[in-house]
């Protein structure tokens, strides 16, 4: 191919420039193309980093184009309604048109193989309620005995997403949603920016291990600077991130180019560097030390709901948490569950495909042990993964939770098209970027209504089903209203496949067998 390009490029070279010379002068511009290939192509074959260029210059280029175009050619002319990863198209349309206020019902059946392994159903009533008399904006109140200022608070909410991941547009809008909707909007470990106060949306304050907008300048957590921030009307409760879904056992990254001025004195930072958030918490380094912690930040904050959020891994370190709680009778206003399937901006691809415990492995555990050690009544569980539909947000109340987050739903409602360059800065849509060339195109005006329509409906179609259970209220679902078919002529109901434990009963001794092992391997004054 080299010795093909050498001789078929000379000969272009000379036929466009006898051309150029006795024809017309119009050919010149012909024979300026072809020298620009030509040294193109030489280039291609002087350059030692990319085989193909090098073996198949200028004709090699075409493999690094085609890799560029194919996510946009599968998810536009191959890929089916339910193909689509990590989001289907279905599931994508249906946010787009309950964002838009747009006709989001479905002709002709579920294109869903309901005898698949894993399909799950809710199972209704022959005797539903009426669910136009039901309550359409069902709220949860967080704040156990030590919370001096309970927070009353939808169960469904904008999951953890840091201005410098997300734009100030996209920031600006979820918040101004969250105000409309009267929803919560989690910050994210990022801080809290002025995108977050402008519209006066309530908000979640997230301390991630970074400690960004209160730190000292070696990275320590600064309790001056969480007391002062803590307080702000805006700021409704405080999320501890332990870990989170996408990368547990891994800080966030923030890319250097998404670190701009702005965003560095947010966080406390050098601008224009990489961001790598330590993959663990320096203000404690025990379970004991961990909830006197979650202590300390409830009361610098004045007494605010204060939780924490993790996705669960060693069951043995929960337990253990949880062993502190009970013996210094401390406990946290609420825990956020994160599955493994959560989203992210940036994380290496075997953290999101193999590290932590899926959602409703995970939030059933964590219910189960509050449960069993008769300690649930003073948390709530909010559940975070993937959380897209109604059906999404029943199952996991059916699980234990008493509130879900989403995080990619709302930036689908945003406008986000799942282009996946969130960790390139060049999201076409002015969502995850920092481009102001790109964040111009998000319009926050319009951009805001549309996540609050999409909460709105989400809600509508949550109490919909609850009302086909013949239900009316949602902490009557139980595990035994969700079923998953787990062979071709067998299903099994929530209750079967995650049994519940009776109240008390670990303290009483009665410890399941397959928990015996975490038990004993967990220590108050130890992670290990």
């Amino acid at each position: 191919m080299r010795k093909i390009f050498v001789i078929g490029s000379a000969i272009a070279l000379i036929i466009a420039l006898a051309l150029s010379i006795f024809v017309s002068h119009w050919w010149w511009v012909l024979f300026g193309l072809f020298v620009l290939l030509t040294l193109q192509g030489y280039y291609d074959m002087l350059q030692k980093r990319h085989s193909i260029m090098r073996t198949f210059p200028l004709v090699g280029r075409l493999r690094y184009w085609m890799e560029d175009i194919r996510p946009k050619i599968y998810q536009y002319f191959v890929e089916s309604d339910t193909d689509g990863k990590p989001i289907n198209r279905i599931d994508r349309s249906s946010i787009y048109q309950r964002a838009k206020l747009e006709t989001d019902t479905m002709p002709f059946g579920t294109q869903l193989d309901v005898y698949a392994e894993g399909y799950e159903w809710i199972m209704h009533s022959i005797s539903p309620k009426d669910f136009n008399k039901l309550d359409t904006s069902p709220r949860v109140t967080f704040g156990n005995k030590d919370c001096l200022q309970p927070y009353n608070g939808s169960i469904f909410n904008v999951s953890a997403m840091s201005y410098g991941s997300l734009s100030s547009n996209a920031i600006e809008a979820l918040n101004g949603g969250a105000k409309i909707g009267g929803f919560a909007h989690n910050t994210g470990e990022g801080g809290i920016s002025p995108y977050h106060l402008k519209h006066g949306g309530d908000l979640i304050w997230q301390i991630g291990t970074g400690y960004f907008g209160c730190r000292n300048d070696d990275g320590t957590f600064s309790r001056e600077l969480f007391a002062e921030k803590s307080k702000y009307e805006s700021v409704k409760m405080i999320e501890l991130k332990v870990s989170q879904g996408a990368k547990p056992g891994h800080g966030g990254i923030l890319p250097a180019s998404k670190n701009t001025p702005e965003i560095a004195k947010i966080r406390h930072l050098t601008p224009g560097t990489v961001v790598a958030s330590p993959p663990f918490h320096s203000a404690f380094n025990t379970p004991r030390e961990m909830v006197l912690f979650l202590k300390e930040l409830r009361d610098l904050s004045g007494g605010k709901p204060v939780g924490f959020k993790l996705c669960i891994g060693r069951k043995s370190e929960f337990i253990a948490v949880c062993k502190a709680m009970l013996e210094l009778d401390i406990y946290p206003d609420f825990i956020t569950v994160d599955g493994a399937e959560g989203g992210t901006g940036a994380a290496p691809q075997e953290f999101s495909n193999y590290v932590g415990v899926p959602l409703l492995d995970g939030l059933a555990f964590v219910d189960n042990i509050l449960t069993g050690l008769d300690i649930r009544h003073h948390i709530k569980l909010i559940a975070s993964g993937k959380i897209l539909s109604g059906f999404h947000i029943v199952r996991a109340i059916a699980l234990g939770a008493d509130a879900c987050n989403s995080a990619r739903a709302m930036m689908m409602a945003l406008g986000c098209i799942q282009a996946l360059l969130c960790n390139t800065n060049k999201c076409p849509t002015g969502v995850a970027t920092q481009d102001p060339a790109l964040v111009v195109g998000l319009d926050v005006n319009d951009k805001k209504y549309r996540v609050a329509n999409y909460h709105k409906s989400m809600l509508k179609t949550f109490v919909e089903l609850i009302g086909a259970c013949g239900i009316d209220h949602y902490k009557l679902l139980t595990r035994s209203h969700i079923y998953r078919r787990v062979f071709l002529n067998e299903m099994r109901s929530f209750a079967e496949i995650y049994p519940l434990v009776p109240r008390g009963s670990m303290l009483r001794g009665e410890i399941p067998e397959k928990y015996v092992a975490d038990f004993k391997n967990a220590h108050m004054d130890s992670w290990v």
